[in-house]
């Protein structure tokens, strides 16, 4: 058996200036520690993949760092780093509320709060899904969240907020991790791909990180499944190929036969796409975004709300110079049509059709207005 780590460990952050787009939560995570204001119980939150537990790790680290640097990041040099990095720490205890979820284990914990640390100034608590806590439970954890020993500091962790209890989140600080950008996303594969000595195109990258929306922990396992499938040359084609996502050619060109009132290569375009096994409604959903991404490329300030590769970013911009406001908000009303009236239809292909046909007639009609 190969030693093969999964990027998504290997490349986990270990301090928090790694810690992928959310510097708004580690920068007062630092200031705290710098200044000695640290709560005794903080709940992260935020979708999966977003690095609320990786997060909460490198706080824990920190906290108990013998020699932070001036940056107030862990040295990984004294006993309490190493002990941490080989997962020997008796400072820091994870629970995972999915599995670990009754009365009797929240006591337990509440048991080993009172024991002081053996080296170190702090224990520190994480409770991962702590949503899943029964209300029992919860109850039984109350006392001690709200009077905590010195020592103690507790670190809970969810993908849903909306139900833990309010006593809960009356006694903690708070903090919402956001969905991470794709820009993010697509610089950190990156720099994974300069150090595993892959070659990839920034097209490719860009895909990934769409398909991830938002979630680094996702992006990190396509990578990893597009580099198992393509080698050490990822692709924009391989990408599309093993991913199963329609290549934005097709929108571009259905988009300039559209312009010429070209309907018979519309259609053919559209056979071509379900012959290759993608489905109507994808298709449709996918056009009305490209109509999308066409309207923000038409004023310079807006172009920045384009998540996509530099060189698909001026394929927008120039088709966008070629059509007209009217015709996009237009072809944006028949999609939305279509993406509604979808699965009540009974004949989806020639529902897609239709659309397709308006689409193509809507250069004649705005021109028949004009005159």
């Amino acid at each position: 058996m190969s030693d093969f780590v999964v990027s998504a460990r290997k490349y986990r952050p270990q301090t928090f200036d790694t810690v992928v787009g959310q510097g708004h939560i580690t920068s007062t995570l630092k200031n705290a520690i710098k200044t000695s204001h640290l709560a005794q119980a903080f709940l992260f939150c935020g979708s999966r993949g977003v690095g609320k537990t990786t997060s909460a790790r490198i706080l824990a680290k920190t906290i108990n760092c013998f020699n932070r640097t001036e940056s107030i990041e862990a040295c990984d040099q004294c006993d309490s780093c190493l002990s941490f990095n080989s997962g020997a720490s008796l400072n820091v205890y994870e629970l995972d509320a999915a599995s670990n979820n009754s009365v009797d284990d929240i006591r337990e914990l509440v048991n080993q709060v009172r024991i002081a640390p053996q080296i170190g100034t702090h224990k520190v608590y994480i409770i991962d899904e702590v949503h899943m806590l029964s209300n029992q439970a919860f109850n039984a954890f109350l006392k001690t969240l709200e009077e905590p020993p010195a020592h103690a500091i507790f670190i809970l962790a969810t993908t849903e907020k909306h139900k833990i209890i309010p006593t809960i989140l009356s006694r903690c600080q708070i903090f919402d991790f956001h969905r991470i950008k794709i820009k993010d996303i697509a610089d950190h594969l990156s720099y994974i791909a300069v150090k595993e000595g892959i070659s990839a195109d920034s097209e490719a990258l860009h895909l990934i990180a769409q398909k991830a929306e938002g979630a680094l922990r996702d992006a990190l396992s396509i990578f990893d499944q597009i580099v198992s499938f393509a080698g050490n040359n990822l692709t924009y084609q391989a990408v599309i190929d093993n991913l199963n996502i329609l290549d934005y050619d097709y929108y571009f060109r259905i988009v300039d036969n559209a312009l010429k009132e070209d309907i018979p290569s519309c259609l053919l375009l559209f056979n071509d796409i379900l012959e290759k096994g993608f489905d109507g409604h994808n298709f449709i959903v996918g056009l009305a975004d490209h109509f999308r991404n066409l309207l923000v490329c038409k004023d310079m300030r807006t172009v920045k709300l384009l998540e996509v590769g530099e060189s698909v970013e001026n394929r927008f911009t120039e088709q966008a110079k070629a059509i007209e406001t009217p015709f996009i908000l237009r072809a944006m009303g028949v999609l939305s049509k279509a993406d509604v009236e979808y699965k009540a239809s009974k004949n989806q292909r020639l529902l897609v059709e239709l659309a397709i046909m308006q689409i193509c007639s809507i250069k004649n009609e705005l021109e028949k207005k004009k005159d």
